[in-house]
């Protein structure tokens, strides 16, 4: 299963998985499943540290590479089939980090793997939460 990891999900894998459930830390931790982190998270990431709503053990360019690197995660790019697809979504989510994940998960045939319940109100495949 190839599965893209909301921003907030990559966070608590390298800083508090506890609140992820058993079924999510297992899918995310198997071999046999592509796990694959979106620039547009990385970006976000960086935004949220410089408006001092991120805090991180130490500058996002070395940090979250790093832990991206360290989990196995694949480094996914935001093309321009992703961003087209954005003009096809309902309105439904006002996050465009969000919307960008789902049109990348969408465009690409991925598993979201996010705890936002207004996302699966999107024609996009989630993992379960529970």
């Amino acid at each position: 299963m190839k599965l893209l990891l909301d921003t907030h999900v990559f966070l608590w894998v390298i800083a508090e998985v506890s609140r992820l459930p058993p079924r999510v830390r297992d899918a995310v931790a198997s071999a046999e499943n592509e796990v694959a982190l979106s620039v547009a998270s990385i970006w976000e990431c960086v935004i949220k540290y410089r408006l001092g709503k991120l805090d991180l053990p130490e500058e996002p360019a070395l940090y979250l590479p790093r832990q991206r690197s360290r989990h196995g995660f694949e480094s996914l790019p935001v093309a321009e089939g992703d961003v087209l697809r954005l003009s096809h979504l309902p309105g439904i989510h006002k996050d465009p980090f969000d919307r960008i994940l789902v049109a990348q998960a969408q465009e690409r045939g991925m598993v979201l793997v996010t705890a936002d319940p207004v996302i699966s109100r999107y024609p996009v495949t989630t993992l379960d939460w529970v």
